[in-house]
């Protein structure tokens, strides 16, 4: 199966905001020129488009094609009681025990990685038991690594060393049987290109 997982457009909230779930907006003066590049790095045939439930993954769906389907597994990490707050706002003593691990520890009040790559591996094995060839995933950097792990099966400390700007479009090639996943190509958006 040939998947294209789209990183969401810039999102409408002020640096060094902790955002996760947080249901934010997207940027209108940069969706137009974010949007251009992912039409022009995905392919016209796509089968199926999927998307997380938030706003700014949606908005791009619709523009990308009306007929897509939400999956609540394709959501961002939960950050619990740190969303919405500035990075420098939360107690460093607590943002230094989850940074050590964040694939084992959770916010207070969130989820941890391994939980989020639990729904990304959820998700996959649906998928793959449909017939579909080729489809497209709108959701957010965190499940775009989790995916990168998956397919790569890079161990999930390392997912983050992956950069992944927004409206970045990543093709994967996902098969039943693991050895046989590839990284097809990252197209990292470049501003004012």
């Amino acid at each position: 199966m040939e998947v294209y997982l789209i990183r969401h457009t810039t999102p409408k909230i002020s640096k060094g905001i902790c955002y996760g779930q947080t249901d934010l907006e997207i940027d209108d003066t940069s969706f137009e020129q974010e949007l251009k590049f992912v039409l022009k790095n995905i392919p016209n045939d796509i089968e199926k488009y999927f998307s997380s439930p938030l706003k700014r993954c949606k908005q791009l769906a619709e523009k990308l094609n009306a007929n897509y389907s939400i999956d609540e597994r394709l959501m961002e990490l939960n950050f619990g009681d740190w969303e919405n707050k500035n990075w420098n706002e939360i107690d460093q003593s607590q943002l230094n025990v989850w940074m050590q691990d964040f694939v084992n520890v959770s916010p207070p009040n969130g989820e941890n990685y391994k939980n989020l790559c639990w729904r990304t591996e959820s998700f996959i094995n649906e998928v793959l038991e449909t017939n579909l060839q080729k489809i497209a995933i709108i959701t957010h950097a965190g499940n775009l690594r989790s995916f990168l792990s998956f397919v790569l099966s890079l161990p999930l400390e390392n997912s983050f060393r992956i950069r992944l700007d927004y409206a970045t479009v990543v093709a994967v090639i996902l098969n039943e049987n693991k050895n046989f996943n590839q990284l097809l190509s990252i197209q990292h958006f470049k501003k004012y290109e």
